[in-house]
């Protein structure tokens, strides 16, 4: 089915993009400067799932960010959405087939590092994963990766440095944090946040993990960028504090837009 997608979307568009981008919850408009060649609905790509969460436009856009092709994703399925993990890794497959070589996922998530302040973009240095089912799960597909693979460095130690240079140039201070994986939709329960951060888990949400496993199989260098949006439950100021989310979002678009464009030019 990634090769029909790859196929579908090759017919539609005139570049031969390198970099993939996962635009998360809220950052849809991070890519606005983007000079858009081509946008396709994920209802139109084979196999592709409609994208029924909030703040996610559900299309692909091929083009030139910061004068380099891109291939953009503004919004992502979700295993909560009632998705298989296997359409979850599909739109990440795609890509690769496509010729895809780094792809920059990013996402909204809680805090739980109490250094950490809404609206500050972390660069993932690692995840925990609490969900047992993978996305590679069922017969493995030899032309995109191995069976068995290496997650030791899953986020690009490279990509980490150039993109903590990138930001640095453009005045954005980068923390380094481990993300852990939550399938939602609820959000966690203070207990459970006492608990991730025991484990060491710095930020958590219900996204990005999928995609990052099946991106290392494919072989791709993965870049993680996070904007925190609140504190977790239980945290000082934790939970659901839509005011706070809200400015969050508002500072954290502008930090990723900038930050977006920077890394783009670096890559």
């Amino acid at each position: 089915m990634y090769q029909k997608a790859a196929n579908y979307i090759k017919k539609r568009i005139n570049s031969a993009p390198r970099i993939g981008i996962i635009l998360g919850t809220g950052l849809g408009a991070s890519v606005d400067t983007m000079k858009v060649e081509a946008e396709i609905s994920y209802g139109k790509i084979p196999g592709f799932r409609a994208s029924t969460a909030p703040g996610h436009a559900g299309r692909l856009l091929a083009g030139k960010l910061n004068g380099v092709d891109v291939l953009v994703m503004q919004g992502r399925m979700h295993y909560y959405e009632g998705y298989a993990m296997k359409d979850i890794a599909l739109p990440v497959q795609t890509m690769a087939a496509l010729g895809v070589e780094t792809l920059v996922v990013t996402n909204a998530s809680g805090g739980i590092n109490e250094s950490y302040a809404p609206g500050e973009i972390v660069l993932i240095s690692d995840h925990i994963k609490f969900d047992l089912e993978s996305p590679l799960r069922g017969e493995n597909r030899e032309e995109l990766g191995n069976r068995f693979f290496d997650m030791t460095k899953a986020y690009s130690p490279e990509l980490l440095e150039l993109a903590s240079d990138a930001g640095e140039r453009i005045g954005i201070s980068l923390k380094q944090g481990v993300y852990a994986y939550m399938g939602g939709p609820q959000f966690e329960t203070p207990a459970e946040i006492r608990m991730l951060g025991i484990l060491g888990a710095d930020m958590v949400g219900m996204s990005t993990v999928p995609e990052v496993i099946a991106a290392v199989h494919c072989g791709m260098r993965v870049l993680g960028l996070s904007c925190v949006t609140n504190m977790a439950a239980g945290m000082e100021n934790g939970g659901l504090n839509h005011a706070v989310i809200d400015q969050a979002e508002i500072n954290g678009k502008e930090r990723m837009r900038k930050l977006l464009r920077e890394v783009v030019k670096a890559l």
